[in-house]
């Protein structure tokens, strides 16, 4: 949500007395993760490069993907969980980028 209208939500927390260690914890591994590089290397082998016109589900933006697969791995997440954990927590909606206002989570099926 970088340079867009703040929603309520965000102003809400804007205002907490003290930060959880799972919001500075994934705000210093958006900030370190080289996200360009590794969408880049990934890239090649995504799906969704590949469709070329099949029928089906759009699929999801790789950046989004990779947010969410390293989300499954950093809190020991099943594909349900991941999804339901990113609906349940303010950080991992941010660290995600996603605004519920416009986006939606993705669903654990296209994981």
């Amino acid at each position: 949500m970088h340079g867009e209208q703040q929603s309520f939500t965000d102003l809400e927390y804007g205002n907490r007395r003290r930060v959880s260690r799972r919001e500075t914890f994934l705000e210093s591994m958006d900030e370190v993760i080289p996200w360009e590089l590794w969408v880049g290397l990934i890239k090649p082998f995504y799906y969704a490069d590949k469709r070329d016109g099949k029928k089906g589900r759009k699929p999801k933006a790789l950046e989004t993907m990779l947010r969410m697969y390293l989300l499954q791995v950093w809190f020991s997440l099943s594909d349900e969980g991941v999804e339901d954990a990113i609906y349940d927590s303010y950080a991992m909606r941010k660290f995600m980028g996603l605004d519920f206002a416009t986006q939606q989570v993705p669903d654990a099926t296209t994981l």
